[in-house]
């Protein structure tokens, strides 16, 4: 069986997956993320994904199918790309087998997907354009707070009082936060009520799929956010749906899995051709 590879470049990190593909399923060799902080996105992807091979004792040529997702469409030296709506979808079924609704949470977007059990694509719903319902805009408002990113959740929890952004523009919703500021309005409770904007946004998308079983896996930069998946739960309940919601401590590479699995199947289909053609 091969061993293949999924590189998903995003617009806040880029995270890289290895897996051998086995019969009994996918056996991982290695994963790694980084962020792009202005770097240049594909060198980083590449630096990363020689890292990865060279912690498994692999080279490039053992690799049978590199493939890409997100905006990783133009880099020269993989196989072949994948839709990143296809390769979330399939990495979330991978991850949690129960969920029907993928909510991944990017640096730039939101998006809630329908999934059957196989992990096809049956539906989806995005966030507008602007950025104040993306892991972006909470990295920001954390940065100018002095607030490390991996403190945000657990501080979020700590909110009493929370007040919600009542914009959905990016620009107008930092202008609320540095009025809260101005205000006394404790960090706590700033986060708790970006994040209460934020899952209150997200929860809309969810609700729009009218899924009636299975549960909401939560991907992408916040999917380990404790604050955000609180205040997701919260949301859901006010907007009546009844879905779990659940996560992954590998739901950040839900991306690079799910491109790793299908270029395993992408391989496994042109070998087969490739068998007929010369039977």
């Amino acid at each position: 069986m091969p061993i293949t590879a999924g590189i998903d470049v995003g617009a806040g990190c880029v995270k890289v997956a290895l897996a051998d593909v086995t019969p009994a399923g996918p056996v991982w060799l290695g994963r790694a993320l980084e962020r792009v902080r202005q770097r240049d996105p594909y060198r980083l992807a590449a630096d990363a994904y020689d890292a990865v091979l060279r912690e498994a004792g692999l080279a490039r040529d053992d690799v049978a199918y590199s493939a890409t997702t997100g905006d990783a469409e133009n880099i020269s030296w993989t196989t072949g790309h994948f839709y990143s709506m296809t390769t979330h979808a399939r990495g979330a079924i991978h991850l949690e087998p129960d969920a029907r609704v993928v909510l991944d949470i990017g640096s730039l977007h939101g998006r809630a997907i329908r999934v059957d059990s196989r992990g096809k694509v049956l539906s989806y719903r995005m966030t507008s354009q602007c950025a104040s319902g993306s892991g972006q805009f909470l990295e920001n408002i954390a940065r100018y707070l002095g607030i490390a990113s991996d403190e945000v959740g657990e501080l979020s929890l700590q909110g009493t009082s929370p007040e919600k952004v009542s914009s959905i523009c990016a620009v107008l919703a930092e202008t609320d936060v540095i009025n809260m500021v101005s205000r006394g309005i404790s960090p706590a409770d700033i986060l708790k009520g970006i994040h209460a904007s934020m899952a209150g946004r997200l929860a809309a998308l969810v609700r729009r799929l009218a899924v009636a079983d299975g549960c909401v896996l939560v991907t992408g930069g916040l999917s380990l956010d404790v604050g955000m998946l609180h205040a997701l739960e919260e949301a859901l309940t006010e907007a009546r749906v009844t879905l779990p919601v659940r996560t992954h401590p590998d739901a950040v590479f839900a991306g690079a899995i799910g491109a790793a699995l299908w270029g395993a199947f992408r391989y496994e289909r042109l070998a087969g051709l490739a068998g007929k053609a010369t039977a």
